[in-house]
């Protein structure tokens, strides 16, 4: 083959191995040709030199005769335009590439690109693009007219809302978000094998045959474990007053219109003692990591957005939030697309976290995923996975600290020192969507059931202490404490304080009763 702009021949890349000899093309051959400073997308397309088709993890992989013209023959904004035909066609719309393409071109080599076929569908879409990321028209295009439209997501590829239409252009915009900020959902098998299942309807379906005092006894107790949940994962053991200060919180999720205040609100409520933070939207830079036990140097795992673009990303998810209310998009994929937006802006010094899992709660309720009163409680199902929690996190932050530049403060706090804006803006939450699914997925199999399940047996056990010892209401509670902390046994202290006017004769029918109810 003669020498090419972008397609790319190589054994490894990018430190991986290529699982067929061939050329790598789309958005991947873009960013190593152009040499953006972005990382590469999770899943490369390769041209391979045989009739291959097939897609992996890592790789989608095509037969030759699907190589895009890349040769001598061909300028660079040609190769240019047949790569991203390539990558619209087959790996979905990847806002961030089309970031830093607008950014690394001239007004006029982007005219010239999207004049190359000027009322194609391909060359459209790159027209469209172009302009709503500018938030400009390029002077020399005139609109079209004679043209049907098109949508610019290909639903197949990637998850879109009903979308808006552009006359100007004759394209949809089914983005699911704003030019300010728009995460993007890839179709998967697994994503689709949960969306096709209704949790919602099975949800329903399940808590209409539960009595309704059970129901809000049962709802009771998973708020205040999702509150406490919340708390763990961020490695604190919080007083029960703040615990359950934070689960009324939950409880109003769905109630109040997100807006700046609103966050403000929610952080007032996390923070109880405001003496060693700074509240409020940051006014200087932020990381999530460890420092140098000697220098005092920062450690970022995750490396915030810049304060003097919070603003901005926050006005951008706000919107992007009315938007998706307003659409038919899934419930848990909105939920992942402003709650995890929201804890990779990072916008506050503390307290993110916790609000970030608020959000899930907020848009569940919003978009009527839940709708029997009860708080859905991901958190508590979060913590049972928190170790995939953190790879999902850090599956979005860890290849970004490659393209942030940064430096230590006075204060050992870190200041980004290039443009990172629309690593904050554009981004791919297909990961994140998919766990979050498997949280709801545990949720509504496993913790809702195993707590109705719990009270039921517990109002068996107490009946019994009832009708057989007369025992009341706050000793039956302690009683099974006590009983659950040792494996269903009584600890010989509790014989001798608390139930010393047990016989032991008593206390081996109370355990016997209590493992065949419980064990």
């Amino acid at each position: 083959m003669n020498s090419t702009h972008f397609s790319y021949d190589a054994l490894v890349f990018h430190g991986r191995n290529v699982p067929e000899e061939g050329f790598i093309v789309g958005y991947a051959a873009i960013i190593y040709g152009l040499d953006l400073r972005i990382p590469v997308p999770e899943t490369i397309a390769l041209v391979c030199k045989k009739n291959k088709k097939y897609q992996t993890e890592a790789w989608k992989v095509f037969p030759k005769s699907y190589l895009p013209e890349d040769n001598s023959e061909t300028t660079e904004i040609e190769a240019l335009y047949k790569h991203l035909m390539f990558a619209l066609k087959y790996e979905g719309v990847n806002l961030l590439v089309f970031s830093f393409i607008i950014n690394h071109y001239t007004i006029n080599q982007l005219v010239d690109l999207v004049n190359i076929e000027p009322t194609g569908q391909y060359s459209r879409k790159i027209w469209f693009l172009v302009e709503w990321i500018k938030g400009k028209p390029l002077d020399a295009k005139k609109d079209l007219s004679k043209k049907s439209y098109i949508p610019l997501l290909d639903d197949k590829l990637q998850y879109a809302i009903e979308g808006i239409k552009s006359p100007r252009h004759l394209i949809i915009n089914n983005l699911p978000g704003t030019r300010d900020f728009c995460p993007m959902i890839c179709k998967t098998s697994r994503l689709e094998k949960y969306i096709t299942a209704n949790f919602a309807e099975q949800e329903i379906d399940y808590l209409k045959v539960i009595p309704n005092d059970l129901l809000h006894r049962a709802s009771v107790f998973l708020l205040l474990k999702d509150s406490r949940a919340s708390f763990t994962i961020e490695g604190e053991s919080p007083k029960s007053k703040r615990t359950a200060r934070w689960g009324q919180a939950i409880s109003q999720a769905g109630t109040k219109e997100l807006s700046r205040e609103e966050f403000l609100r929610l952080q007032r409520l996390v923070i109880e003692n405001t003496r060693f933070v700074e509240m409020g939207f940051r006014n200087s830079g932020g990381f999530v990591g460890e420092y140098d036990r000697i220098t005092g140097e920062p450690l970022p795992d995750h490396i915030s957005a810049k304060w003097k673009d919070v603003e901005i990303l926050i006005d951008g998810l706000l919107k992007t939030n009315e938007l998706l209310l307003k659409s038919n998009i899934d419930a848990v994929l909105a939920a992942t697309i402003i709650s995890f937006g929201f804890v990779f802006i990072h916008p506050f010094e503390d307290g993110n976290g916790r609000i970030h899992r608020y959000l899930i709660h907020h848009l569940l309720a919003k978009k009527q995923f839940s709708k029997q009163g009860i708080i859905f409680p991901v958190s508590a199902s979060i913590l049972n996975h928190i170790d995939d929690y953190r790879k999902v996190l850090e599956f979005y932050s860890k290849p970004l600290l490659d393209f942030i530049a940064w430096k230590e403060t006075k204060d050992h706090n870190v200041e980004v020192l290039n443009d990172t804006i629309n690593y904050y803006r554009y981004f791919d939450l297909t990961r994140q969507a998919e766990f979050l699914y498997e949280c709801v997925n545990d949720t509504i199999q496993n913790i809702i059931p195993e707590e109705v399940s719990y009270i039921i047996k517990y109002d068996e056990f107490k009946r019994y202490l009832e009708d057989d010892f007369e025992m009341p209401d706050k000793l039956v509670a302690l009683l099974v404490h006590f009983l659950e902390q040792n494996s269903g046994k009584l600890s010989n202290r509790a014989k001798e304080k608390e139930f010393a006017n047990l016989t032991e004769n008593e206390i081996h029918m109370i355990e016997a009763y209590y493992q065949k109810i419980f064990m």
